[in-house]
């Protein structure tokens, strides 16, 4: 079970983009994920005619290390960090560790 999931809104905490916040699109290997509009990088692209591809400047989402960014927490309104609980029923959930709620997702 991973701390920060496909889908979670998350806030960059170190960095050129500190303090912006966007949803993880992918993660990746070796600790990095992938955040809509975080870590932006425009990359030539080549013209591709038979995938319908045209060229140009293109603005691409890059990887960003895990352990840049913090998961949001609603009630604080700030990236939080996460830890792991068993509940009654043995199930095992994701919590804030500031406030001690369980992570809805």
């Amino acid at each position: 079970m991973q701390k920060i999931r496909k889908g979670d809104d998350v806030v960059v905490r170190v960095g050129k983009d500190k303090g912006k916040s966007g949803r993880v699109t992918k993660i990746l290997k070796d600790n990095k994920i992938l955040v809509e509009g975080i870590n932006q990088a425009k990359k030539n692209q080549k013209p591709n005619p038979n995938a319908g591809i045209s060229g140009g400047i293109v603005t691409k989402d890059m990887p960003i290390n895990i352990s840049n960014v913090g998961l949001y927490n609603p009630t604080t309104k700030k990236p939080d960090r996460i830890g792991f609980r068993f509940l009654e029923d043995g199930k095992k959930v994701r919590y804030f560790k500031s406030t001690n709620e369980v992570v809805d997702v």
